[in-house]
Order: C-alpha cells, then structure tokens, then sequence
C-alpha cells in the first residue's frame, strides 16, 4: 500500500468511541510481546476517559491476562473484560468468570482432529492455563511460548475432544495448513468458521464467532451502541471484527487483505507504539 494510499484511511476528526477490542500479537504488543511505557500511559489516559479496553485475542484467558495487568486497568470498569479463543469466551475479570461462551461441537472437533491425522499432524484444544494435545512437539512448543501456558499431553485425547472445547487449532507448515485449511472448509462447510491466525496456526470456531461478534455482544451487554465501537487488529483472525466494529483500524504492519477492509490505518507499527499513537491522536 502506498503513502497515498495509507493517508486515505486516516480520520479527520476526532472518534466517538466508546469500547475498543484490542488484538494483541503484531497489533498491541512489540515484536518482543511487550508493551512500552508511552502504550501504558495512552491506554491509562483512555480508561480514564471511560473507553472501555477489552484486550481480543487468539490466546487463552490466562495468555491475556499478563498484558492486561500491565497496563494496570484490571481493578477499572474500562478494564474489566477480556475477549479470549478469538470470540469464543468473554471473562468479567470483576466477577472471575466466563460472561460468554461458545463451544466447537465434539463432531467438528474430531473431524479435524482425523484430518489433521491424516495429513501427519496433529491438533490443540485449550483450558484457561493450559494447552493440551496428544503429543508434543516443536510446534506446541512455539504455541507454549508464544502464549505463556502449561502444556499437558493427554492419553485418551479423542475423548477429551468429546467434552467440546471453544476452538481447536492445528500447527504446522504454512505450506500444509493452506492444504488442510482447504480440506476442511470443504468437508465442513458452513458448521464452522475456519482460518489461520499465523501462516503456522489454523483454528477452528463454532459457526458463527469470532472476535467481532463477541465485541457486539459485550457492547450491547454495555449498552453501547454499535456506531461506537473500534478495532485494532493486522491479521485474519481480525477480519471478524472489521466486518462488525464500526471503527477498524488495521495495523500498518499488517495484511493487505486487513488494511483493504478497514476503515483506518495507523501511521505506525506495532513495534512503533501504533495502537497508541492512533488513540491519542484521534480519541483523547
């Protein structure tokens, strides 16, 4: 995208919103998963202001939760509620439960969980701190990592997808999982929302969710209507709230598909503090 092109979907006054679904890796963390201090005083500035901050992510509740004690708004209403499974479960972290919940049908599961199989991969469903999978390996490992949770194998696996789980992820080569991805969508059909959340990660939903339905839900919950509603986000598991934010905001960083769709784009990376930039600029 050109500078031309970028400075299109910029605002030209200030925004009236009210709620905004933070994504977080490549949108409000750094390249080293961190948030700088210039972030932390922006966010605090827009708590402040009565926004309510909901961090919406891929990742588990306890993955977010380290963030959003970081910007110190966990006590706050504006900080009260996080996005976890990519729209799957909404937390009151004020109440310490589940507001909103919706789980893939055990039939979905292990139908991915067989075709996953049958191209020699595997797949991963979650708890709040933990992964769990029938084997491990450097591909769990990078999810590990990356969300900062226990990792357990379980024996029986096929019967533990049975319980039904939010969503259910296989890893692997981008290569594959474009094979898979397209496997399944054929198979499945309209039963479930499928897409990659990394080249590496493509994750499975219950039909009909995804961040940005859980957002209208917990605005709506609020009582805040949908004209005031934002989003920032830079990748597919994103496309969902760009379809139902009033306001997206797609990283410059990002996926063309993404800054395409979006309303706005920010004039800087998320390792440039762009999430925050953009707030402070067009917000408070």
């Amino acid at each position: 995208m050109t500078n031309n092109q970028t400075l299109t979907k910029t605002p030209t006054s200030k925004l009236p919103v009210k709620i905004i679904a933070l994504d977080l890796d490549d949108t409000l963390l750094k390249d080293d998963l961190t948030i700088s201090d210039y972030t932390v005083s922006v966010m605090q500035k827009a708590a402040q202001a009565g926004i309510y901050l909901v961090m919406c992510s891929g990742r588990t509740e306890n993955g977010i939760l380290p963030h959003v004690r970081r910007l110190e708004i966990a006590g706050t209403q504006a900080g009260r509620y996080l996005i976890s499974q990519n729209g799957t479960v909404i937390t009151d972290l004020h109440l310490r439960k589940s507001i909103f919940q919706h789980l893939v049908p055990k039939e979905v599961l292990l139908t991915v969980h067989n075709v996953a199989k049958q191209h020699g991969m595997f797949t991963l469903v979650y708890g709040a701190d933990t992964i769990y999978t029938q084997e491990d390996n450097e591909w769990t490992q990078i999810d590990v990592k990356l969300n900062g949770l226990k990792m357990e194998v379980v024996e029986d696996y096929e019967k533990f997808l049975e319980k039904g789980h939010p969503k259910i992820l296989i890893p692997g080569d981008p290569e594959k999982i474009q094979e898979v991805q397209k496997e399944l969508k054929a198979i499945l059909k309209d039963t479930a929302e499928i897409f990659t959340s990394k080249p590496y990660f493509l994750e499975i939903l219950p039909k009909n969710c995804g961040k940005g339905v859980a957002l209208i839900w917990l605005a709506n919950h609020l009582g805040i209507p949908q004209e005031n509603t934002m989003c920032f986000g830079d990748s597919m598991n994103d496309e969902n709230m760009f379809i139902h934010a009033n306001h997206s905001v797609a990283m410059i960083n990002g996926l063309d598909h993404i800054k395409n769709m979006a309303k706005y784009i920010t004039a800087y990376t998320n390792h440039q503090d762009g999430v925050a930039h953009f707030i402070e600029d067009w917000l408070l």
